[in-house]
């Protein structure tokens, strides 16, 4: 545990109840060291990378406050993916699944490890990743300074990503 920083945390769920399983999420940060400051509101989207051919996601992104360090917030990410019915094992990647929380930025930090690179990787090229991150705070900076507007508007427009509701709770800090 280290000094509090500023994170911005990714949801996504195309499996069961959809918003149900990325407020199930956001209500079990807090007991495993991350408050939850705000929430964008759910966007449906198109899914994308290996295994286009499977249902919509429900995505949003959430802004929080933790003092853990990043791979202790990586490990609190995938404990919440395992206790609501994800399987870290054996599932197909990109395939189907109940809920996904990735870890996109952490304060200004650039860190990689054998499981994590932040800010993620797919932070700055995922339509669905940065609407609801922009939403959150349009003047959002990539550690090197890079305004992510930018690196929005360079994507250009062949995403489907699609407002599908408001904002999740946010628990009372």
């Amino acid at each position: 545990m280290g000094e509090t920083q500023i994170g911005y945390l990714g949801l996504g769920s195309n499996v069961g109840g959809r918003r149900e399983n990325l407020q199930a999420a956001v209500d079990l940060l807090p007991a495993r060291g991350v408050s939850v400051l705000a929430s964008s509101s759910t966007y449906d989207t198109d899914p994308v990378g290996e295994v286009l051919d499977q249902p919509s996601f429900l995505n949003a992104c959430i802004q929080v406050s933790t003092a853990l360090d990043p791979e202790d917030l990586l490990d609190a990410c995938k404990a919440i993916e395992a206790e609501l019915g994800r399987d870290l094992e054996g599932g197909i990647r990109h395939g189907p699944r109940p809920i996904d929380v990735d870890l996109l930025l952490l304060g200004d930090l650039v860190y990689e490890s054998e499981r994590l690179t932040l800010p993620h990787i797919e932070t700055t090229s995922r339509r669905f990743v940065l609407i609801p991150l922009l939403e959150l705070d349009f003047e959002l900076r990539a550690p090197d300074g890079a305004p992510l507007s930018e690196a929005l508007v360079a994507l250009g427009f062949d995403e489907g990503v699609r407002r599908e509701g408001a904002a999740l709770a946010v628990p009372p800090q």
